[in-house]
């Protein structure tokens, strides 16, 4: 999936992944996943940042780091 891809029959736009280290595969394709932290939306092809362990997505290195200091007591 690319930014052309604009209107492709019965896709949503909030996307369902599953993330792995250092990949992620397309479960329900769409444009966007959510931020766990924020909320903000993520365009599937700008996603960088996610936790396989925890499955969510996260928009900066900032909501990850707030993640892993809120999980890690830090």
């Amino acid at each position: 999936m690319n930014a052309h891809d604009r209107n492709l029959p019965g896709q949503q736009d909030l996307a369902v992944l599953h993330y792995g280290d250092g990949e992620f595969a397309v479960l329900k394709p769409g444009r966007y996943v959510l931020c766990a932290v924020s909320g903000r939306k993520i365009p599937v092809d700008a996603l960088r940042y996610w936790n396989p362990a925890l499955q969510e997505a996260y928009a900066t290195p900032a909501e990850a780091l707030a993640r892993w200091k809120e999980i890690n007591g830090g």
